[in-house]
């Protein structure tokens, strides 16, 4: 049986008993309904991870006792920062919680031309702290000891001003250099746009940058799944899918 894992910034190894957080509390006890003596595993985003027993269960909060240190390897050796165009609902939290399934170390939401999403400061703010959800819950579940990092809201000309990584990739359908006309490189980054996909200026704009326009086979994909298609590739080539 898979032993639940949980996300504990706060986790603090010199405490042999530990006070879940009200979320991890949550979810432990109300959702997945764990007793006393029910095995866990909690981890602090920074890389440290631990085995846990419950000791206490409450209503209102619960204990745990820390057990073992782990050595989990589950970061990909390929250094891979995701340039999302934002898109609706759905398709963003996929293409967030995916892109963590994949190992990406930093995801940056992007506005381009073509979004169909409107976001005043307040409520870039809601997406952020919901995709910050999104992207803890893929952590908790694929196995993954680092939080990736995930940045602001930006435009794309801000977070293409700000990009240094050695290999630069947008997808572009009228490309002619496809994966394997490529080198390995120790880091990426990878610009996807929103539904709809980049315009040609855009994708001109990324060029200008240093990217490299991709042909990534004969069919249009959606966004969310150019993203996971995308990131499976780089990852079976030069990564830890191989």
């Amino acid at each position: 049986m898979r032993v639940p894992r949980f996300y504990c910034p706060q986790l603090d190894p010199e405490q042999a008993l530990f006070d879940l957080p009200d979320a991890v509390h949550r979810h432990a006890v109300q959702v997945l309904r764990l007793k006393p003596g029910a095995l866990i595993r909690l981890f602090d985003g920074k890389g440290r991870e631990f085995e846990a027993s419950l000791t206490e269960v409450e209503k209102r909060r619960s204990q745990a006792r820390l057990g073992e240190e782990l050595n989990q390897i589950s970061e990909s050796p390929l250094q891979i920062t995701l340039l999302q165009g934002i898109s609706r609902g759905e398709r963003m939290d996929f293409a967030i919680q995916k892109a963590v399934e994949l190992g990406v170390r930093t995801i940056v939401p992007v506005m381009t031309e073509r979004c169909n999403v409107q976001l005043s400061q307040e409520r870039a703010q809601k997406r952020i702290a919901h995709w910050q959800g999104v992207l803890v819950s893929a952590c908790e579940q694929s196995g993954r000891s680092y939080l990736p990092r995930l940045a602001e809201v930006t435009t794309l000309a801000q977070a293409l001003s700000e990009v240094s990584d050695e290999l630069r990739l947008v997808l572009d359908p009228e490309a002619s250099t496809g994966f394997h006309d490529l080198s390995k490189p120790a880091a990426l980054t990878l610009l996807i746009g929103p539904e709809g996909g980049l315009s040609d200026a855009e994708i001109q704009q990324a060029q200008s940058h240093s990217f490299t326009a991709l042909q990534f086979g004969p069919r249009i994909l959606r966004t969310e799944t150019a993203a996971t298609a995308a990131l499976a590739v780089v990852q079976t080539l030069w990564g830890d899918l191989a």
